[in-house]
């Protein structure tokens, strides 16, 4: 359990407002810390009738406004509920201060498992599981980017053109606004991305931050929620499968000491098996019967959309700093 008044909640006030906003709760309430630190928090809360809920509320220190924008977040999950992607139930948004120091939102609880590490995927999936989850992580990501912006009332999310640009420029301004120290190479990785941004097809859904550990899977593998949509956008759904494969290590791949290990564990398939799907014609047709046009991944030629990846790269090494600057338990080493 956690020191809620210390971790991010006051309950005095916080608790008369979830009785009054969220339908059948019951005070008092227990929490417990499901992510912390640089990211937006994240509490599992148990009611008195054993009921679970989340609260996602920004961190306490140092926040970004458009990485911490609760409004923001609970607009897209509310959004999303009647599609084909897998989103967390919307409850509530508080948007006054007054209740908890800053804007939060509560969502209802889905169980699963988060699978962080390869302890984790050989503890929680069977090898048949974890070929299904690689799957389903395609799938998922097809259903993303298959969403009609008109339809759930988000085509005015954000800007529909040069997306990649738009990054570019938003990271890199974010690491020169909290840099530590000079990165001469880090900025010719900049001017080089730059200078190779790639064609873009019409805008979807854009994630921003997709990868298995921010998705919650069944017993049998399959996607039942997807998390942390703090920086989903609109453009280019290239970008969530650069990401993905930026990070994305199969058994068979070879590995370097960031990207995620989980993926490594006999079962789940490989970078290769992954990036077939987007060879469909006409349409990138995934496993289940979610299939994306083929206008959406660009007319680019393919030496242009490969540096999608290397974009994702290149913001990780940008956040990196960018977050331990803003944790407040970071370390006086780094």
């Amino acid at each position: 359990m956690v020191d809620a008044a210390r971790d991010g909640i006051n309950v005095d006030t916080v608790t008369p407002w979830l009785e009054a906003n969220v339908a059948g709760f019951t005070a008092p309430f227990t929490a417990q810390v499901i992510a912390g630190g640089h990211s937006n928090l994240t509490f599992k809360l148990t009611d008195a009738n054993g009921v679970h809920y989340v609260l996602r509320r920004p961190p306490l220190s140092h926040t970004l406004a458009s990485a911490h924008d609760m409004g923001r977040e609970h607009r897209i999950i509310y959004a999303l509920r009647d599609t084909d992607v897998p989103v967390a139930p919307a409850l509530a948004m508080c948007t006054d201060p007054a209740v908890n120091g800053a804007s939060f939102y509560v969502m209802g609880f889905v169980d699963g498992h988060v699978v962080r590490d390869a302890a984790i995927a050989e503890r929680v999936l069977t090898e048949s599981a974890r070929r299904t989850a690689s799957e389903s992580l395609i799938d998922t990501m097809a259903a993303i980017h298959a969403v009609d912006l008109n339809a759930v009332g988000l085509a005015d999310l954000a800007k529909h053109e040069a997306y990649i640009a738009r990054q570019l420029k938003r990271w890199y301004g974010q690491f020169n606004a909290q840099k530590t120290r000079d990165l001469p190479l880090l900025d010719e990785v900049h001017d080089a991305l730059s200078a190779r941004i790639p064609e873009q097809g019409p805008a979807t859904i854009v994630h921003g931050d997709y990868r298995l550990d921010n998705c919650i899977v069944n017993d049998d593998g399959r996607i039942v929620a997807v998390l942390d949509w703090e920086i989903c956008t609109l453009g280019d759904p290239l970008a969530d499968l650069g990401l993905l494969m930026a990070y994305y290590t199969g058994p068979d791949d070879e590995s370097s000491a960031w990207q995620a290990q989980a993926n490594r564990v006999k079962g789940f398939l490989n970078r290769a098996d992954l990036l077939s799907v987007t060879r469909a014609s006409p349409s990138v047709t995934c496993h289940s019967s979610t299939s994306i046009p083929r206008s959406h991944f660009g007319n680019s030629p393919a030496s242009s959309r490969a540096c999608m990846p290397d974009i994702s790269v290149a913001r990780w090494a940008i956040e990196v700093p960018a977050s331990w600057r803003r944790s407040p338990r970071r370390s006086s080493r780094l």
